[in-house]
């Protein structure tokens, strides 16, 4: 299949749609990206890569990062995770504490802000220090993309503490219920860390190798993970990945993905290829318009959705 050709296609189609949807202003370090970039990277098992548009762009991965973290955390925990944490499609939006109210403070699903900042609060458990933690998260990412180096972006990060409140709210309310052991600061303050680490669409595309791949990198041949558990996670961003988009997503382009504000998506195509891609400007959900359209022309014009 002629990858390199689909995506130009694909490119061409939706440059007119790039100045549709909003980028994420409420939090001010990304209200000023200009929206009308576009990137696109495919990954496959042997490393062959294919990218259109800004793929060498670095932007704020935001809530892809939750992947990684539920990852590690389920490697780390098990079964007991899910004491903490649900697995269930929210049906909300990502920040809703009316749902977390109503649930005795057990967040929904990792993938869901609530469930994310828990999730980071039991990797500090195990990692002890703020910085260490974020050291672990961060290496992690590293040695599935590859990478030497890989930063946070301390504006964003920085911006996102400021304006964090909710963030802040859901933390306290998840204490409240006693589902919260560290102090909420050193948390949130993780947790901004990490949804502000600096990738592009190739950096992606390849770190998602490994879910594709039962839980080993294809390239490397390192197990990250198990290959029951590189499951679960595939099914939680099949079913949660997009918030109360999810459904949509997977009736549009029918595979396990994650998405983040900062205007990038990743997904997988079991047993062939990881995808990453990135448009800045968000639909009314919180996840990139055009990235959105993008993933579904490429199911479409390939064949590759997992239905």
């Amino acid at each position: 299949m002629n990858y390199e050709k689909i995506l130009q296609e694909i490119h061409h189609e939706l440059t007119p749609y790039l100045n549709d949807g909003k980028v994420a202003d409420y939090i001010p370090a990304l209200a000023n990206v200009d929206p009308n970039q576009f990137a696109m990277s495919v990954t496959l098992f042997d490393g062959t890569q294919y990218s259109v548009g800004n793929s060498e762009t670095l932007f704020s991965i935001q809530s892809i990062s939750k992947v990684f973290t539920f990852t590690l955390a389920l490697n780390l925990f098990g079964k007991r995770l899910y004491k903490r944490i649900s697995v269930e499609p929210s049906g909300n939006p990502f920040n809703s504490l009316v749902q977390l109210e109503y649930e005795n403070g057990r967040p929904r699903n990792p993938f869901i802000n609530a469930g994310a900042i828990n999730v980071t609060d039991a990797l500090l458990n195990y990692y002890q220090t703020p910085d260490e933690t974020y050291e672990a998260v961060v290496s992690f990412i590293e040695s599935i993309s590859s990478q030497e180096k890989i930063n946070f972006d301390k504006i964003v990060a920085e911006s996102e503490i400021s304006y964090g409140h909710r963030n802040i709210a859901l933390a306290n309310l998840m204490k409240s219920f006693k589902n919260f052991d560290n102090d909420v600061s050193d948390v949130i303050e993780i947790y901004c860390k990490h949804c502000s680490i600096e990738m592009n669409t190739q950096m992606l595309s390849r770190a998602m190798l490994y879910l594709a791949n039962h839980g080993v990198d294809p390239v490397s041949k390192k197990r990250y993970i198990s290959e029951q558990r590189a499951k679960r996670i595939n099914a939680v961003m099949l079913t949660c990945g997009h918030y109360d988009a999810s459904g949509d997503f997977a009736f549009h382009v029918g595979l396990p993905g994650k998405s983040g504000v900062g205007g990038g998506i990743v997904a997988v195509v079991p047993k062939l290829m990881a995808i990453s891609v990135w448009a800045p400007a968000l639909n009314k959900q919180g996840n990139s318009l055009v990235g959105t359209k993008a993933l579904e022309l490429f199911t479409s014009k390939t064949g590759l959705s997992i239905f």
